[in-house]
């Protein structure tokens, strides 16, 4: 019954494939017509605005030289260009207009006052026409996604107006012990609910939509996401029972969305699961263009062509401020094509020969599944998957039309005796060493139903997350140990990025072509060197800033700057345990964690405070009490004397007397092991005519 509903949704999945793609195909077609237009209009060669089929055969870095070289033409240096001004030199200003406005206010008494007026409307059109306000301010409220990976949250503020980018959660470090995952603080946004409109999301992977669920809980909002993204949303809705009780509205790459006196237009990107969009926000101080997670893949597995043409003709229009994605601001070149894995499949797959063929990778890479899909038809294998993520993905997936699954070729775990090795690949979780993950337990040699031989081949389809490398290679050697052949070297291409490197984000600047930059969805050290690229590609650094979590970024059409702060941090879950954790808390438990636990019980007379028994010693984590008896007494002797003098000195404070008591026995303790564990006094009551009681 579970092959039969795994496969169910086959039939359906080449025409629910077929329309998205029609859609794709259309909206392309209708970007691209505009910039056109423009192009015949200024009687300038637009590079930057080609159409999606001629994109596809060029390189990244023609692309980018061509961009450049426009740019270039369209911003002379010399002064005498001024006769024939052009749209494009609206982005060359004078010397002034790059002084911060604190330092420029002291010449407003000075004669030349005609020229800042003309740069002032020259900047109106520049940050998206003449209907911006001059005295509009947008206020930009980070809180998460900056200098961490992972929770990203944008609130934007205009007026009485607000609404949310994303809404998405952490994994916990090492040090956040029993902790599940780690959301934004949700007190400014809970503060201002009333305002808010509504709350959009880029795409659908966790570090976006994980903490959304918790939000819904206590400020019923408005979602809007792309079709996949919203099918993510519903799920995690449902786990928490609030599915039917928010409104969740489907919207597409080209629509626009109006929260008040904002207006949000999608735009496709590429990025490691489909459906991803960036965000031209326009608002009363002019336009800004929030990219969310991309990356520019020329030769996409499905779906469209990023929509370069439309960042292009928003440039042309003036764009006020560009919040970009930094996670690869270090790495130059550019970011290869998700096909260039499918080609590494193919060749892997011949190496595999007569060998079980075992793939471990992000359930979210639809994409990535597709070609191992495709992969399993033409060597006439068939697919079965293992891991929670991974079955929910290609059942959702495949139902909606985004994974293209022919009949027959998948199968369930239960049926893996009935076919050869050389028949079959599994599709797995664990690509990241999760304790709990399916690879993870076949290589501990726990999975219920698949046992790993000789005769696998395990490929690793993803790069470790820094932090997971021990993991990662935890279980690779146990692989290894059971005769499997693991391949995960870097000399095959078995992963690529989401996120855009060096030279997307420089072409990504010089289409935009942007006032004013801000760095987000990365470390410290990602967005500083995303300034410095910006600086490079003629932003200056007055025009940028870093922000932080909870740090207000004010915005109007003349300045960027960094203003107060607002209720921030990280809330952990733990359990069903909301924001119930705190720094005591972890701060206990990783004292624990180190040091073990010693419990003393004293039973002690009510009346006159005497120890009646004890004390008794429980160690946990510290040492093993039958091993070190010798201690264990010694101890007792010294909680035994700091009782009796706090009764020498008629104490009988139970306060007072539990701390002479956590005092000194830390000091021993200390003395002899050089640790100092969690010292818990009890104290039992005793009371003489307790015994007389029935």
């Amino acid at each position: 019954m579970a092959d039969e509903k795994m496969m169910k949704p086959t039939n359906e999945s080449e025409s629910k494939q077929d329309r998205p793609k029609r859609r794709y195909h259309r909206r392309s077609s209708k970007a691209a017509k505009p910039a056109e237009e423009a192009t015949a209009a200024s009687g300038e060669e637009l590079v930057s605005t080609p159409k999606p089929s001629h994109t596809r055969k060029k390189t990244l870095d023609e692309a980018i030289a061509a961009v450049i070289g426009a740019t270039a033409v369209a911003e002379p240096e010399k002064p005498r260009e001024k006769k024939q001004p052009t749209s494009r030199k609206k982005n060359s200003r004078p010397a002034k207009e790059a002084v911060p406005a604190e330092q420029a206010a002291p010449q407003k008494e000075t004669p030349a006052q005609e020229a800042p007026k003309k740069n002032q409307k020259n900047s109106r059109r520049r940050n998206g026409g003449s209907n911006t306000d001059p005295n509009a301010r947008v206020r930009i409220i980070p809180l998460g996604g900056l200098h961490e990976i992972g929770k990203n949250m944008t609130v934007y503020e205009c007026g009485d107006d607000m609404f949310i980018v994303d809404c998405g959660l952490a994994f916990p470090d090492d040090e956040m012990f029993g902790v599940d995952v780690v959301i934004p603080d949700f007190t400014f946004v809970e503060k201002n609910k009333d305002k808010i409109r509504g709350i959009v999301i880029t795409h659908g992977h966790e570090d976006h939509i994980g903490g959304l669920a918790y939000l819904l809980k206590t400020v019923n909002i408005p979602v809007y996401a792309t079709r996949l993204t919203l099918a993510l949303i519903e799920g995690k809705l449902k786990e928490h029972g609030l599915l039917g009780r928010v409104k969740l509205i489907e919207k597409h790459p080209g629509d626009h969305i109006k929260l008040g006196s904002f207006d949000v237009e999608l735009i496709a990107v590429n990025h490691s699961i489909p459906d991803a969009c960036a965000l031209a926000i326009s608002t009363k101080a002019g336009l800004i263009i929030q990219t969310g997670d991309f990356k520019v893949d020329y030769t996409p597995v499905a779906g469209p062509v990023i929509d370069l043409a439309r960042f292009g003709q928003l440039g042309q229009q003036g764009v006020l401020a560009l919040l970009a994605d930094s996670t690869n601001a270090e790495r130059p070149g550019a970011t290869k094509s998700e096909r260039v894995v499918g080609d590494t499949f193919e060749t892997l797959f011949k190496k595999a020969e007569d060998r079980r063929i075992i793939i471990a990778t992000f359930s979210s890479n639809v994409h990535r599944l597709q070609q191992i899909v495709d992969c399993c038809v033409k060597h006439g294998r068939k697919l079965a998957v293992s891991g929670r993520s991974m079955v929910n993905m290609v059942e959702r997936a495949s139902d909606m039309g985004y994974l293209n699954i022919p009949e027959g070729t998948l199968v369930d775990l239960d049926v893996l005796g009935r076919y050869p090795d050389n028949k079959l690949v599994i599709a797995t979780t664990g690509s990241q060493g999760e304790p709990m993950s399916a690879l993870t337990r076949m290589a501990m040699n726990d999975h219920r139903k698949i046992t790993v031989t000789p005769n696998d081949f395990i490929i690793l389809s993803a790069s470790p997350i820094p932090g997971n490398e021990e993991s990662v290679t935890r279980v690779i050697n146990a692989l290894l140990r059971q005769g499997a052949e693991v391949i995960y070297e870097k000399t095959y291409d078995l992963h690529t990025s989401g996120h855009a490197q060096q030279d997307e984000l420089k072409l990504m600047l010089a289409l935009t072509k942007p006032r004013f930059f801000m760095p987000v969805h990365g470390e410290y050290k990602h967005l500083k060197k995303h300034c410095d690229l910006a600086a490079a590609m003629g932003v200056p650094r007055e025009n940028m800033v870093i922000g932080e979590i909870g740090r207000i970024v004010e915005l109007s059409p003349e300045q960027i700057a960094l203003g107060g702060t607002v209720p921030s941090g990280s809330v952990m879950v733990d359990g069903l345990g909301v924001g119930d954790v705190g720094s005591i808390v972890l701060r206990d438990r990783k004292h624990l964690a180190q040091d073990g636990l010693i419990i003393v019980v004293v039973a002690m007379d009510s009346a006159t405070g005497e120890v009646v028994s004890g004390p008794d010693i429980v160690s946990r984590g510290f040492v093993y009490v039958r091993e070190a008896e010798d201690m264990m007494n010694d101890a007792r002797r010294v909680c035994l004397r700091a009782v009796s003098r706090c009764r020498e000195q008629e104490i009988q404070d139970w306060g007072s007397i539990k701390t002479a008591i956590k005092d000194q026995l830390g000091q021993f303790v200390w003395g002899r092991t050089k640790r100092s564990p969690m010292i818990l006094p009890r104290k039992s009551d005793f009371e003489h005519h307790s015994l007389n009681r029935v």
